[in-house]
């Protein structure tokens, strides 16, 4: 089984540089799309989702802002959006979305950025640690869970291209990259890292400054989590630099396992 994550930085602009050719190379079974920045009507007329996929838009209430979608090969159920907290009480800006497969469960997740002022850096520190109380209770799920999207983090060092001049950027910061590690203590696992190991450097998101796609000058901040007791069925996971980047800043992160 094939599972997707993909900040695709606004649907409607992927439709026009020909996501769905993409869709159908890929051929996921699931698939969670993050930053759609689009209500349903605002698709174009004449597109239609792709074929053969149940699909589920949760948009946030702001137009061309945020959003997550998430699409499926076979039916699924939706178990809730948003986490209920008094941060977003009603996940207003479209950033999680929880569904029920026949094999697993997916959160699809866009975390806050606080890259634009302090103010935003505030509410994404408080908004990740209500996300992380709120992810406990699916490490004891009776089906495997799997935590996708872009938490707009870079874990370590082998996640960034130049650790020591971001050392001070939102994003990297040394309480983000421990609040990080701390997620993962709770018992998540980074399937990437697990898979492909320390040392290893590869990334998800570049700049479109400084010529950062040609110069492979990136952050891995696009991930999939799972509990341990699903680790070991994961055979693959990859990061699709390769026609991903002609469709938005971020690549595609694939991971496929044993049902």
């Amino acid at each position: 089984m094939r599972i997707m994550t993909w900040n695709v930085n606004g649907l409607r602009a992927a439709i026009k540089k020909g996501i769905d050719s993409y869709f159908s190379d890929v051929d996921a079974d699931i698939i969670l799309l993050q930053e759609t920045r689009t209500l349903e009507e605002q698709l174009p007329s004449d597109w239609t989702w792709p074929e053969g996929y149940h699909v589920h838009l949760h948009p946030a209430e702001k137009k061309g802002y945020s959003g997550v979608a998430t699409l499926s090969k076979n039916q699924f159920s939706i178990m809730r959006w948003g986490m209920a907290s008094s941060i977003d009480p009603n996940d207003s800006e479209g950033r999680i979305l929880v569904t029920e497969h026949e094999n697993c469960v997916c959160i699809n997740t866009y975390l806050p950025s606080g890259s634009n002022n302090e103010e935003r850096q505030l509410y994404k520190e408080e908004w990740m640690d209500h996300w992380r109380s709120f992810l406990r209770p699916f490490l004891e799920h009776d089906k495997p869970v799997f935590v996708c999207g872009d938490l707009n983090i870079a874990h370590t060092e082998d996640d960034i291209w130049n650790p020591g001049g971001n050392s001070k950027t939102s994003g990297f910061l040394p309480h983000e990259r421990l609040w990080m590690s701390k997620l993962l203590e709770d018992g998540w696992c980074d399937v990437f890292r697990h898979i492909h190991g320390a040392g290893h450097k590869e990334y998800s998101w570049w700049s479109n400054r400084g010529q950062a796609r040609a110069k492979n000058r990136g952050w891995r901040i696009d991930y999939i989590l799972c509990q341990p007791s699903a680790i070991n069925r994961i055979n693959a996971c990859s990061i699709l630099r390769q026609g991903g980047l002609d469709i938005s800043d971020h690549a595609p992160v694939i991971i496929d396992w044993d049902q």
